[in-house]
């Protein structure tokens, strides 16, 4: 697994990272969550040999990453930030380059260069340079590199910046794929990344954890977990707000927009039979009623700003 201790990481008087500790066991995809300058890159710079922490510890299945850099990157695929490449090479003469650096050869080389073309659809553009190549292209040469030697551990930084709707849809699904025997770690800001593959999250900020879950649990501290949005035709919208704010399972009442309302619960109360009752008693039309799970950026913004309330 992914071990670190109390890994922090200081430029001058700046602290980074802040004597962050976390494991990450295989099977496992962690989202690594927070704001620009949050800390994120720092530390996957450090998972991955291309910082020295200032102090503290971070071990790759069971290598140091410090005292033993060359078995700890064997097992390491890496997307860095903006996913760097040689411009001047095309993706097919850059995959061979890093294949040779990871000592591929024979029929595991064929097959593997096959794999990683096919599965990133990279067939058309093998033979232009890097240079040349859309952002979501160089993006998609980034994580080929990342996986061509089948590694262990994959630490992906904003793996689909620069990706289609499309794109995004098909290098989500592949990390899905590789995360049922592999141990990766996605560092984003992108929240709906977090829903799409992540089965549990860290949020950092100012360089410290300051929540660590599934991405379920952190939705269920969302103020708006359990809440109830309700559209109707044909009535007052202020009376609507009024005769929900009234009733004792509701906390409070939100305009959803496009003529809803979002009623919130008051602790753990459910709400769907009681604005249920009251729309039939009133006699309203109801177009629209539904259960929200929770907004995980609303969670986000009230942990890393403190804007807002987290139950």
């Amino acid at each position: 697994m992914i071990e670190t201790q109390k890994l922090t990481r200081l430029f001058g008087t700046l602290v980074a990272v802040d004597g962050i500790s976390f494991s990450v066991a295989p099977g496992e995809v962690l989202g690594f969550l927070g704001p620009n300058g949050a800390g994120k890159s720092t530390t996957m710079k450090m998972l991955t040999g291309f910082l020295s922490p200032s102090s503290g510890t971070a071990r790759i299945c069971g290598h140091d990453i410090e005292a033993d850099p060359v078995e700890a990157k064997r097992v390491i695929g890496y997307l860095p930030e903006g996913a760097p490449a040689y411009g001047e090479m095309t993706p097919a003469a850059f995959l061979a380059f890093i294949a040779d650096i990871r000592g591929l050869s024979g029929d595991v080389r064929r097959r593997r260069m096959d794999e990683v073309v096919e599965r990133l659809h990279l067939g058309t553009v093998l033979d232009r340079p890097i240079e040349t190549l859309s952002k979501g292209f160089k993006r998609r040469v980034g994580l080929a590199q990342a996986i061509l030697h089948d590694p262990k551990v994959l630490i992906l930084d904003e793996p689909t910046d620069g990706l289609d709707p499309n794109q995004k849809h098909e290098v989500r699904g592949l990390i899905r794929d590789m995360g049922r025997d592999k141990i990766i770690i996605i560092s984003t800001h992108i929240l709906e990344e977090v829903h799409a593959v992540c089965s549990r999250a860290i949020i950092i900020a100012g360089g410290r954890i300051l929540a660590d879950d599934s991405p379920s649990a952190l939705e269920a501290r969302s103020p708006r977990h359990h809440a109830v949005c309700l559209k109707v035709d044909g009535a007052d919208p202020a009376v609507v707000a009024d005769r929900l704010s009234r009733l004792p399972e509701v906390a409070g009442v939100e305009d959803a927009g496009e003529g809803a309302w979002r009623a919130l619960p008051a602790g753990d109360a459910s709400l769907v039979a009681a604005i249920g009752e009251l729309a039939a008693h009133a006699g309203w039309k109801v177009r629209e009623l539904h259960t929200e799970r929770g907004q995980l950026d609303d969670v986000f913004r009230a942990i890393t700003t403190g804007e807002g309330a987290v139950t």
